[in-house]
């Protein structure tokens, strides 16, 4: 079972790379984030013409998370559970068949950028984070493999980012977002691209700016984490540049694991 996330930066600007990766890599779930578009506006039909199915939470011209699958979605959640009069589109859940009898509930989340640190969008990020691993405990409780993948907007360590030094105060590397972080994987959850990757600066997102493609100046900010029945399939993890070299690509690139079924 291939599942793979990518922040595309608008779905409907990115729908030809998309379509390219679906028909390139046939992945089984795609978890989106950033889709900026309502959900009546969403490319269904085209996903459709190429096998895809479609669940999604959107906002206009900002934030925005979808799921596609082949198979159809079930127990859909739109949401992160808690969240009071948040209504920023940046949760969506559902649970979908291994291929083997079994099930597997896949998120596809995007965490809040919080910059500039230390401004109310910065404590937003936080309560946000706080708020996931609350909803993670509740699905480690019911013992299902899950994967929570999507655009966390954290560098985990410094070899996670092509310059530490100057990064050190962006909220993407502060100390408090990177120990909610932390948090998260020590509820028991597995990052999925180092159970095959221990290298150092590989990366998942290069700013448009200043040549940082070319030079490969980037982040490692898209992350797959697995729950412990997940962690013990993973059979595989990698994260796909080809996109990010296209013209008029994302900014990320998406990165994908596969579960053993």
């Amino acid at each position: 079972m291939k599942i793979a996330s990518w922040n595309v930066n608008s779905v409907k600007v990115r729908l030809p790379h998309l379509l390219d990766f679906l028909k390139n890599a046939q992945p089984d779930v795609v978890c989106l984030q950033e889709t900026k578009c309502l959900d009546d506006e969403f490319p269904r039909l085209e996903l459709q013409a190429v096998g895809y199915r479609t669940e999604a939470l959107g906002q206009r011209a900002y934030n925005g998370v979808a799921l596609l699958s082949r198979e159809p979605a079930r127990e859909v959640a739109r949401g992160l559970p808690n969240s009071g009069d948040d209504d920023q589109a940046r949760y969506i859940a559902a649970t979908f068949g291994d291929g083997n009898g079994g099930e597997v509930r896949v998120a596809s989340l995007y965490v809040p950028n919080g910059n500039p640190a230390g401004t109310d969008k910065f404590a937003y990020k936080l309560q946000w984070l706080a708020r996931l691993a609350a909803h993670t405990e509740d699905l480690l409780a019911r013992e299902m493999p899950f994967v929570l993948a999507g655009d966390y907007n954290v560098c985990p360590t410094d070899e996670d980012v092509y310059d530490p030094v100057a990064w050190r105060d962006d909220a993407l590397c502060r100390i408090e977002a990177r120990s909610r972080f932390r948090a998260l994987v020590h509820l028991g959850l597995t990052d999925a691209y180092r159970v095959f990757h221990r290298e150092p600066h590989r990366y998942t997102f290069w700013d448009y700016q200043a040549g940082r493609w070319n030079r490969d100046e980037g982040l490692r900010i898209d992350h797959l984490l697995l729950s412990p029945q997940a962690a013990d399939r993973v059979a595989a993890c990698d994260i796909d540049k080809a996109p990010r070299a296209k013209e008029r690509a994302s900014d990320h690139t998406p990165i994908w694991c596969e579960l053993a079924v």
